[in-house]
């Protein structure tokens, strides 16, 4: 049969090859062009009051607008200022471009392995005992050679806590958890940036120290475990009594008594945090064999020294006058059952063995039943219950060891997701107006707190991007890998001079930086002339910039609302701490390029491959 006029005029028409939709109707329509469809389709095409009913032009709707010059001077005017504008915008444009950066350092680019020299360096500077002939810091000498010697016992070495002259175990042992840590997950950061031996130098005489300060029960002997919590004194019994507080000298000038406070089993967290640097540091020195050996074999002891008392008996090392009153003003300890959690997870990580997970996972359920809101959030010397959750999570993630253990590793994992929107979401913690997170207002400086939350986002962020997540959420905010890296950069920006006061808190870095850090050492000049503790109080309170600079050292930092005193006799702004200072090598190592790479999955915490 013929063909109908009707089927001709179809098969003579141009194919219909673009189509777009409009809402109103409700189908299908052809489009002339792809960018007609285009416009059509995501309302780019001006509005127009014509019914949609009727078929569409093939041509996009055209806009008229009737203009007309009535004035040609100021038309010639107005082109003349436009012309220069332009030409004004590409000049400066250039000149930004061309121009040398005289604080690159300080803009958007941090000069990470620079920060990390230099706080590393920070640790060469509190050495106690004898000291090493090739330390970086030249304004530093043999000192506290007869620590100990009161209770009978070699306690040389280790490090002063800030700028006295006391040492105390509890900060130094969280100190060299928090460093080895770094170094377990970031090795190959720290080889790539020549900084591997000098950190491993640091955990190795903090390390040295901690093997120290502990004797083990003896079955034989019937004694009980001996612990000693500190070196120095905080507490004058007399006005004319000299020590490490009283006194303002440099360690290589001491010549008063240096008494040791004493502690038993019922030392818990001190016992705990000295268990989690002991493990932490023998995976450091895995190579060495027979070092790491042991570190564990002395890990071991102690913990099950501990585990074994009656567990009523358990406490804090401040509970007891003998054991922590000299501490207690400074570094109070509130809680033991973090530190425990603490060192059974570092036991588990460095042996393997499931015994000590097991311990860990049903301490950390009770110690989260029994967290206090004012540490919710917060890792510092007192609260490791935010670090147990992020290594609890770490397990879950990449060991996966499943019964009997889900529940709590389940309860850590959601508690680091809300951990990590607690960091990321004003409602949970307020900024001060230059962007630092305030995490306890009314507790000491802000800095510490910002660092090790820096480390911990940056951290979580590498365990979900190696998992190939995009981020996570908690029960009312999601967050993603870039949210967390770009909330662990700025506070590490802040503290390296991009906040209101334009200052560097890390000494020595940056063209501004605290010059009256209260510090013994720093303050007091090298000129190889002792000092009396009478003369010291001329230092102490000279307006002078320090003669020696404190290299790498962070100061306490600023207040709530970003304002800093340089003042050498205001410590809460100006004296820094070796516990401060680990929080920020930490954030340093882990923003520093590149990322993670194959090296660091093979030699990290969790043997990735």
């Amino acid at each position: 049969m013929p063909p109908t006029e009707s089927s001709t005029f179809e098969s003579e028409r141009e194919p219909v090859r673009y189509v777009h939709t409009v809402s109103e109707s409700g189908r299908l329509l052809p489009s002339a062009s792809r960018w007609n469809s285009i416009a059509l389709d995501f309302k780019l095409a001006p509005n127009s009051s014509t019914a949609y009913e009727s078929i569409p032009s093939q041509y996009p709707k055209s806009v008229d607008f009737n203009l007309a010059i009535t004035d040609r001077k100021h038309f010639h005017i107005f082109i003349f200022v436009l012309v220069a504008i332009i030409f004004a915008i590409l000049a400066a444009v250039l000149l930004a471009h061309f121009l040398p950066q005289k604080h690159k350092h300080q803009g958007s680019s941090i000069n990470l392995k620079l920060a990390i020299n230099q706080a590393l360096t920070f640790y060469d500077a509190q050495k106690s005992g004898h000291y090493p002939r090739n330390s970086p810091v030249k304004f530093r000498g043999d000192s506290g050679l007869q620590d100990g010697n009161l209770a009978k016992t070699d306690l040389t070495g280790g490090f002063y806590d800030s700028g006295n002259n006391i040492k105390f175990t509890f900060t130094t042992a969280y100190t060299m958890t928090l460093l080895s840590w770094t170094v377990i997950e970031y090795h190959s950061k720290y080889a790539d940036i020549g900084e591997l031996d000098h950190v491993r130098d640091i955990i190795r005489w903090g390390s040295d120290y901690l093997l120290k300060v502990f004797i083990p029960p003896s079955s034989t002997a019937g004694s009980n475990l001996t612990l000693y919590s500190q070196v120095g004194s905080t507490i004058s019994n007399n006005n004319n009594e000299q020590n490490d507080v009283s006194c303002w000298q440099r360690p290589e000038d001491m010549t008063y008594e240096r008494p040791v406070s004493i502690c038993d089993a019922s030392a818990s967290d001190l016992a705990g945090e000295i268990v989690a640097a002991l493990s932490a540091s023998s995976m450091v020195f895995e190579e060495d064999k027979d070092y790491s050996r042991r570190l564990i074999q002395a890990a071991e002891s102690l913990f099950e020294a501990i585990t074994s008392e009656d567990p009523t008996e358990h406490g804090t090392y401040t509970m007891v006058d003998a054991c922590g009153k000299q501490a207690r003003m400074l570094y109070n300890s509130t809680s033991y059952k973090d530190e425990l959690a603490w060192g059974a997870t570092w036991l588990f990580l460095a042996t393997e063995n499931a015994d000590y997970l097991a311990t860990a996972t049903e301490i950390f359920l009770s110690a989260k039943s029994d967290e206090p809101s004012v540490d919710k959030g917060v890792v510092y010397w007192n609260n490791k219950l935010n670090a147990v959750e992020i290594l609890l999570t770490g397990i879950r993630f990449f060991r996966d060891p499943g019964f009997p253990h889900e529940d709590a590793l389940k309860l850590s994992s959601n508690s680091t997701d809300a951990l990590m929107c607690s960091y990321l979401f004003n409602k949970y913690f307020s900024r001060t107006p230059g962007g630092l997170i305030i995490l306890k207002p009314d507790n000491g400086p802000l800095l510490q707190y910002a660092a090790t939350a820096s480390f911990l986002s940056k951290l979580y962020s590498d365990y979900l991007d190696h998992l190939k997540m995009s981020g996570a959420s908690c029960k009312t905010d999601a967050f993603s890998v870039e949210m967390l890296h770009d909330f662990a950069t700025s506070q590490v920006s802040y503290i390296l001079g991009q906040n209101p006061m334009k200052m560097s808190y890390l000494v020595g870095y940056g063209d501004r930086f605290p010059l009256q850090v209260h510090h013994r050492s720093a303050s007091i000049p090298w000129n190889n002339q002792p000092y009396r503790c009478e003369d010291g109080k001329k230092w102490l309170n000279s307006k002078d910039p320090n003669p020696q600079v404190l290299l790498g050292a962070m100061v306490g930092g600023p207040d709530t609302n970003d304002n800093f005193v340089d003042q050498r006799t205001n410590q809460k702004f100006t004296e820094p701490n070796i516990a401060s200072n680990a929080g920020l090598v930490a954030a340093l190592i882990a923003l520093q390029d590149p990322p993670y790479n194959s090296r660091d999955l093979k030699n990290s915490l969790w043997g990735w491959t």
